[in-house]
């Protein structure tokens, strides 16, 4: 994982090993339905994660969902962006 510190949000680019192949379009639905995740990834109207726009929210953004480019069929890769005001160590406190 890389860790991009910003002001008031954190990214991460999330690369995930698996046993079993990997369907994209399942793990997009468990995003969309998984409760204090915003799934942004439409790469046609250039919606992606960003820190600008998770900040202030309570959901965690996720998007740029791939099969991984080092572990093909068997991984995946995701961006996340959360506000660490509000998420994250923050919780914590």
């Amino acid at each position: 994982a890389v860790r991009i510190p910003t002001y008031r949000a954190h990214s991460e680019t999330i690369i995930v090993q698996t046993e079993e192949d990997v369907d994209i379009d399942a793990a997009r639905k468990a995003f969309e339905e998984a409760p204090g995740i915003k799934l942004v990834d439409d790469i046609s109207q250039e919606k992606y994660p960003m820190p600008l726009t998770a900040t202030g929210q309570y959901d965690v953004e996720v998007g740029r969902l791939r099969k991984s480019l080092v572990f093909g069929d068997k991984g995946i890769e995701f961006f996340v962006v959360g506000d660490q005001l509000l998420r994250g160590a923050a919780l914590n406190a």
